[in-house]
């Protein structure tokens, strides 16, 4: 009897022992605290505060970093191997949804196209382009203003008040006089809020929205543009949508830029927001702030002393700036009933935000 009572006091010491290491190592798993975020902090002196130390704690590690990295590179740099590869930040663009429309550089079906397309006959030179630019029926000075700005930039762009006249009998009319886009701005509450852009004489016809509209006289430290034909710079254009509203864009401008006129012009892509800019080149001359002794003392003939200097390049905006977004690219010119479209964007299209289309 007294062994089995030992055995049992034993087995239930046991049995004590396992309950009590669970339970230290349950009380274990239970110390390590979920980390504090700044949004579950009610009081707004301690989030900020929170907030403020985790920031300070990010740039010392990114200081850090940078540090470790300088030094692998110097290291690099001494023994004559290569360098680390440079680390590429993730953005929306390069982390874009795979897309079967965008075009190659090899790609022959594109190239045959091009040389078939409406445009052709204007890119190779055949025809020279000639623009008309109206307003809706019912506009504002604003839709004017920014027209009175387009005719700067484009050349053998004319201007003709809309009227009562219905956009068809324009169309008809432009296709006997020989235009080869017509331009309609278009303003809703005083402020023009669209851009329609028909290709003649067999469309396309593109539809954008337009915003963000700062008129030339609205700029700040504006350049004012000569009458040169401008260089146009498209960019970031690569599907085939992107492709073609972009060789649409560019049958408005000549194929002979004159580059001693300075200007450039800018339709570029992000996103599918197109953002259009006007510059010109600037050419100063800047004086070097170290002046050897010799020159100092040197005079010139006019009394004034002899400076060195560098000629630097910047750029001055001309103005206006407006952003674009396609909204539709319809077959053939203009026709709300029986056109037949190309690509009209609908709501339910925009599945993420790495979905592009232009």
């Amino acid at each position: 009897m007294g062994k089995k009572r030992k055995e049992r006091e034993a087995q239930s010491d046991d049995d004590d022992s396992s309950k009590s290491r669970t339970k230290r190592t349950d009380s274990d798993k239970l110390v390590v605290k979920p980390q504090l975020l700044p949004s579950m902090i009610k009081n707004k002196d301690k989030r900020s505060a929170v907030y403020a130390k985790i920031k300070h704690e990010k740039k010392v590690e990114k200081r850090k970093n940078a540090k470790a990295r300088e030094a692998l590179e110097s290291r690099a740099l001494e023994l004559g191997e290569e360098l680390p590869p440079k680390k590429i930040p993730r953005t929306i663009e390069n982390t874009r949804e795979a897309d079967e429309t965008v075009c190659k550089p090899d790609d022959e079906e594109l190239f045959a196209g091009n040389d078939a397309d409406e445009f052709s006959s204007i890119l190779t030179s055949e025809r020279a382009p000639k623009v008309l630019m109206t307003t809706c029926r019912f506009n504002s000075t604003r839709g004017p203003a920014l027209i009175k700005d387009l005719l700067t930039i484009i050349p053998n762009a004319e201007y003709y008040k809309r009227g009562t006249y219905d956009l068809k009998n324009i169309v008809e009319y432009a296709n006997n006089k020989e235009f080869t886009s017509i331009i309609v701005v278009h303003t809703s509450r005083r402020e023009p809020d669209a851009l329609l852009i028909i290709g003649l004489p067999n469309g396309p016809t593109a539809h954008f929205k337009l915003s963000n509209l700062v008129l030339h006289k609205d700029l700040k430290n504006h350049g004012n543009p000569t009458s040169h034909k401008p260089e146009l710079v498209l960019n970031n254009f690569t599907t085939r949508l992107g492709h073609r509203v972009g060789r649409l864009i560019q049958s408005l401008f000549p194929q002979d830029p004159e580059f001693h006129g300075r200007r450039v012009v800018t339709f570029h892509n992000q996103r599918d927001f197109i953002f259009f800019r006007h510059h010109r080149y600037v050419f100063e001359t800047k004086e070097n702030k170290q002046i050897d002794a010799n020159d100092k003392s040197k005079d010139t003939e006019d009394g004034k002393k002899q400076l060195k200097g560098k000629i630097i390049a910047r750029l001055q905006e001309c103005g206006p700036r407006f952003t674009l977004k396609l909204t539709s690219l319809q077959h053939g010119t203009f026709d709300t009933k029986g056109g037949e479209y190309e690509w009209v964007h609908k709501p339910e299209m925009d599945t993420s935000r790495r979905r592009f289309f232009l």
